[in-house]
């Protein structure tokens, strides 16, 4: 008796030690995926510098800076009077504090430990940092559906994905950066709270959402689909207390908790986005009603009280079912740019669905569900496929790990058959004594007869039974064990096909890490025949701007230029990048489309001082002024209508060369970018638009230039001081009685017309 279980305790210990070794090279490598999720992201800080990348990541950092220099209670309460002007901005409730407060708080953290940190450079690796966390959220929300093989596999993808390194490069500073992964865990949360029926993971699943809501504004997917997803579990039958559990708190503790968000609002209750979440609830409430009733009810007359409720139901039918509203100002994506983001993992997402099929449960219907979404919303525009990017590398994962499983099973089986059959081989040949191979048939043939004598007893019609049963039972598993063993070939060639195509993959990231991705927009470059040419003329106008201009002094530009105005100049803009106010905006295109007088009469009258427009003519930069300048047209002729945007084009084409019409050529952004233009190269060629310009010599009588760049990217000019109307007695007299006549015939004009 002791040896039995000492070979248990034995069996017993392995067990254990072989988990204890799983756990710690499962710990491990979750650190090394970390720490590749943030390395491949510091190309722009390697490449370039340490610098904010884009334009609305430079308010964020703005903000920021305000945060750490001021408290939090000051944060709340903030004027904004640089932005805007003359309208101003209250940023505390009208921005997502979730970025601010997690990048402050980290700032805090810091240099509370005495390492000296600044607040840009923890903004900058603010997104990195992020990303790995978003890659471990990705593992707890695979291994709850499929296990910790698809898991580590699935952090693994989504650390090196493109379409989520466009978002959470270092300087990337934007919403995305923190959303992402609070996406993720909120919906790992919800798994969990699934799997387990707990509420202390329900309540968590409340307070991530509350994170989210403070993080980025697509928390409305979270909250529409989790609720179509309760919808399908209960039309598909699958009610539990699990799943009310993991639903009710997260409605009613997460729409409290994102009512407090001020930016959210009471837009928590009374905007369509969250009504499904509601009906959602109300139907989950009335389905735990039926079955309750159907616990206290006979069968009979719980079907006498659903017909009569049924009956009673059908006469009221609901008219509108809200739909997550789609974002009219991004363009839907292409197809390549699906593969530039996800590239193989298109592939592998058709298998990953069918492995979350076999089996269905709970979990693996949600990732399902959450691809199918996230493909369609992906389909209205490009910035959605970062919503897209965790769906396909879940359930890439999943495939992957289901595809090495089933190759690596069949290999070990295989060497594990090629070793039986060499072992019995050699015990055939080898010496063995005929009288112990007697005694050992002998026994074996004793403990036949002992097995079959208790089956004699049986009548015969139960030994048929039994002997059908022991026939059926074995032969199952065999031809199971059959069909996923593959040839020991084939299994081998399979597993090096995947380690090529993992390789693809990884250079693919690698690539795009490094080069479409990491480039600052405020930072350019260009390789040529010369060698590597940098562009530093953002920083080098911005600069000028602090330098040489008064603090008060305001700057007038098209939108995007915006924030980049406000944080690195320091001077009061017009607009920016918040886009919030229509109308200011198609002030500004309707002056840059307006002849030179008529738009100094409208900068002048909102008191501003210099103009900055960005030119690409010179250098090859296309998302210059003049490619955006018929959008100023449109956004102003919205607003103001005497501006037609069919004036500013020849035969239904923009041109801006000989053959342009001359509302274009005598237009503001026309002449603010083409001044002295054609002393560059005597010709006045546009590399941009690939042919010279139409109007070379001319003069500017209401603006003067003050600054260009280097390479003539930025072009600053300043408004002329109005002329003095008094130069002596008779011009005086002079214009006495011509502005008395102009104001007794009623004909002062609009500025803005």
């Amino acid at each position: 008796m002791a040896a039995p279980e000492a070979s248990s305790a034995a069996a017993g210990g392995g067990g254990r030690l072989r988990n204890a070794f799983g756990g710690v090279i499962c710990a491990f490598t979750l650190l090394l995926i970390g720490v590749l999720a943030f390395s491949i992201r510091l190309f722009s800080v390697i490449k370039y510098e340490s610098v904010i990348h884009e334009f609305d990541p430079y308010f964020n950092f703005r903000v920021t800076q305000f945060l750490s220099k001021n408290g939090i209670y000051e944060f709340w309460n903030w004027f904004d009077d640089r932005t805007w002007y003359p309208l101003g901005r209250v940023i505390g409730g009208t921005v997502y504090p979730g970025l601010t407060l997690t990048a402050g708080t980290i700032w805090w953290l810091v240099n509370s430990l005495n390492i000296p940190l600044s607040v840009e450079t923890v903004c900058v690796f603010t997104a990195p940092i992020f990303s790995a966390n978003a890659s471990w959220a990705t593992y707890l929300l695979t291994k709850e559906a499929k296990g910790t093989g698809a898991g580590l596999m699935a952090a693994a993808i989504l650390a090196m994905v493109p379409s989520y390194i466009s978002r959470s490069v270092a300087g990337s500073y934007d919403n995305e950066a923190v959303a992402i992964f609070a996406l993720i865990f909120t919906f790992y949360l919800y798994v969990k709270t699934l799997n387990t029926g707990s509420l202390f993971y329900a309540t968590l699943n409340a307070l991530s959402y509350f994170y989210m809501v403070c993080s980025w504004g697509g928390y409305t997917f979270i909250i529409n689909l989790i609720p179509m997803h309760v919808l399908l579990c209960i039309v598909t039958g699958r009610y539990s207390s699990r799943l009310y559990i993991a639903y009710a708190p997260l409605v009613i503790l997460g729409t409290l908790l994102a009512a407090l968000v001020p930016v959210v609002g009471f837009n928590a209750v009374m905007t369509s986005e969250h009504f499904a979440s509601f009906l959602v609830f109300i139907i989950l409430h009335v389905v735990a009603l039926v079955y309750y009733i159907k616990g206290l009810l006979t069968p009979r007359l719980f079907k006498v009280a659903m017909t009569l409720v049924i009956s009673v139901g059908l006469t009221y039918a609901s008219k509108y079912i809200p739909i997550i509203a789609s974002v009219s100002e991004h363009q839907p994506p292409t197809w390549p740019s699906y593969f530039m983001d996800i590239n193989v993992l298109a592939f592998l997402i058709p298998a990953g669905i069918i492995s979350c099929f076999l089996p269905l449960s709970d979990a693996s219907s949600f990732m399902v569900l959450y691809l199918v979404t996230a493909v369609y919303f992906s389909g209205v525009m490009v910035r959605l496929m970062l919503v897209l990017a965790p769906a396909a590398c879940i359930l890439s994962g999943i495939a992957l790990s289901e595809v090495f499983g089933v190759l690596t099973r069949s290999i070990k089986y295989q060497l594990s058959k090629l070793f039986d059959d060499s072992s019995a081989a050699v015990s055939a040949s080898g010496d063995s004594s005929p009288e112990s191979s007697t005694n050992s048939t002998k026994s074996e043939n004793r403990n036949e007869k002992s097995e079959t004598v208790p089956k004699e007893r049986p009548s015969k019609k139960n030994r048929k039974k039994e002997k059908e049963a022991a026939e059926s039972v074995p032969v199952k598993p065999k031809k199971e064990k059959r069909l996923l063993a593959l040839p020991f070939e084939l299994s081998v060639m399979g597993i090096l096909l995947l380690i090529v195509l993992g390789g693809f993959y990884v250079v693919h990231c690698v690539w795009a890490a490094a080069e479409a991705y990491s480039a600052p927009s405020i930072v350019l470059t260009s390789r040529s025949r010369d060698g590597l040419h940098v562009f530093d003329d953002f920083r080098e106008a911005y600069a000028w701007l602090s330098h040489n201009t008064d603090v008060d002094d305001k700057v007038a530009s098209w939108w995007d230029y915006g924030y980049q105005t406000t944080a690195m100049a320091n001077r009061t803009v017009i607009v920016d990048n918040n886009t919030w106010n229509n109308t200011h905006i198609a002030t500004v295109g309707t002056a840059m489309s307006s002849p030179e007088k008529a738009a100094w009469e409208i900068f002048n009258s909102l008191d501003v001082k210099y103009v900055l427009v960005v030119f690409g003519g010179l250098v090859g930069y296309p998302s210059d002024d003049i490619n955006k300048f018929l959008w100023m047209v449109r956004i102003g002729g919205g607003v103001f209508p005497h501006i037609k945007e069919p004036d500013y084009l020849r035969d239904g084409q923009y041109r801006v060369d000989a053959q342009a019409t001359p509302t274009m050529l005598n237009c503001l952004m026309y002449k603010l970018c083409y001044y002295r233009f054609v002393e560059t190269d005597g010709k006045g060629f546009d590399r941009v638009r690939g042919y010279e310009i139409g109007k070379k010599h001319f003069k500017l009588t209401h603006f003067e230039e003050v600054f260009t760049t280097h390479h003539w990217m930025v072009r600053i000019y300043k408004l002329k001081p109005q002329k003095n109307r008094v130069r002596g007695k008779v011009k005086k007299l002079k214009s006495s009685a011509k502005t008395s006549s102009a104001f007794a015939a009623g004909r002062k004009k609009n500025p803005w017309q």
